[in-house]
């Protein structure tokens, strides 16, 4: 194989005398729906493997080994995935996230099904898909665009089955089999090539990088992270009887967020606006005072709660607001200090995406951090703390933000090549 000219002229090559015709989805697979009618319970001591939503939208090609487990009987018709099969998150906080795919490139003996936050769909027995060659597909950059455009949505983007179903993706060849299957391979050799090319010079890079560049601050940091894991083990572990014990709700005050939808937040966001509100995950928008009730501003130094998907806290010491479903905590304590709450809160993170990943959807309620208990140690080693892991932090993000973009152009690189390997003739009826 001559992977030495540019992939357009091999796709030109491997294109000739072979016509490439769209054609919607809907017309060449079916759609089906993830788990059905199922309770919390269901999913605390299952006999069944699951394809959960995380493990679709971080894999290109669904884990086998990352399945969570369900109850399901005998006699229930639910779903079960197949090799060959593309699955799809149904919904983001963003359009841009919504609709990930994962492709099912490995056969299983045992029925698998889907989380309900998620759908599948199944190519029709006249439609020959290599999976490794769907996996590319549908994460290659006019997939995804398209994929994006199909979700609406408000504070949450859901995908439109009836929009999604109407999408149309290339066939190579469709007349021809065996010719279909040689250009997908080829393509998929490429793809596979370069993938593991790519992860190599990123490792190989990350290594050699990272040691020149942290040489002169190996010293430091070494002591930093021994201070570090001192204050984390020593003075974050407590003995019972040591040090009092409270619960955040009897310590903090908790504020609401407002009621501002994501659509206003993008209709009112203006550049150089001082307010920030969060939306949940990346997801923000910086607006004018007058645009949030005053009621709903927050101006403490505070840790904000994002409740839903990937779980975590964020330290925000301006002015703020958040979407209603989020929450957020300060301090009116004068011996509480917020950001030594927020750091503790920060090495409990696991626990919280663990209590949330009991719901298909993971997320928290008020009660769980209400509830949740934090050690009290005197005003002036809470302030310690937060000093020594300020100071850790900024040594950390100073060595990641040094690094050579080199990386990330390799990954760029990836993508450019992987793009233009799909890029297909269209037709002026392509949707």
């Amino acid at each position: 194989m001559d992977t030495g000219k540019h992939p357009l002229e091999f796709m030109g090559k491997l294109l000739c005398e072979c016509d490439v015709e769209w054609k919607a989805l809907e017309d060449i697979a079916e759609i089906y729906g993830g788990l059905r009618g199922k309770s919390k319970n269901d999913f605390e001591n299952g006999n069944a493997r699951y394809v959960p939503y995380k493990n679709i939208f971080f894999n290109i090609d669904v884990d086998f080994d990352s399945l969570e487990l369900v109850s399901v009987s005998a006699s229930e018709k639910q779903n079960s995935v197949q090799y060959g099969d593309v699955l799809f998150t149904g919904s983001s906080e963003n359009a841009e996230e919504a609709g990930m795919s994962s492709a099912v490139t490995i056969e299983q003996k045992d029925d698998v099904y889907l989380n309900s936050f998620s759908f599948g769909i199944r190519f029709n027995d006249d439609i020959r898909f290599i999976p490794d060659f769907s996996k590319y597909l549908f994460r290659s950059r006019f997939m995804r665009t398209k994929i994006a455009r199909t979700a609406n949505g408000v504070t949450r983007f859901n995908i439109s089955k009836a929009r999604f179903k109407k999408i149309k993706i290339p066939i190579p060849c469709p007349d021809t089999p065996e010719r279909s299957l040689a250009i997908q391979t080829e393509i998929v050799h490429i793809l596979d090539t370069f993938t593991t090319h790519t992860a190599e010079l990123t490792a190989e890079l990350t290594a050699e990088l990272t040691a020149e560049l942290t040489a002169e601050l190996t010293a430091e940091l070494t002591a930093r992270k021994k201070q570090y894991n001192y204050y984390r083990d020593k003075l974050l572990t407590f003995e019972e009887g040591q040090v009092e014990w409270k619960t955040l709700g009897k310590v903090l005050v908790r504020t609401k967020g407002t009621k501002i939808t994501a659509g206003q937040m993008k209709e009112l966001h203006k550049d150089g606006a001082p307010l920030k509100v969060f939306a949940g995950g990346k997801t923000i928008a910086f607006v004018d005072f007058e645009d949030i009730p005053a009621k709903n501003i927050n101006r403490e130094p505070s840790v904000i709660v994002k409740s839903r998907g990937f779980i975590e806290f964020e330290y925000y010491e301006k002015p703020f607001s958040h979407k209603n479903e989020m929450w957020s905590y300060y301090s009116k304590d004068v011996g509480i200090n917020i950001k030594y709450v927020y750091y503790f809160l920060k090495l409990h993170e696991p626990h919280f995406q663990n209590l949330g990943s009991r719901m298909q959807m993971p997320q928290i309620s008020i009660p769980d951090t209400d509830k949740f208990q934090i050690p009290i140690p005197p005003l002036n080693i809470q302030t310690e703390i937060v000093t020594i892991l300020d100071k850790f932090d900024a040594l950390t993000h100073s060595i990641s933000e040094g690094l050579p973009r080199e990386i990330k152009l390799r990954q760029q690189q990836y993508e450019y090549y992987r793009d233009l390997l799909f890029s297909f003739p269209k037709s002026e009826t392509t949707v």
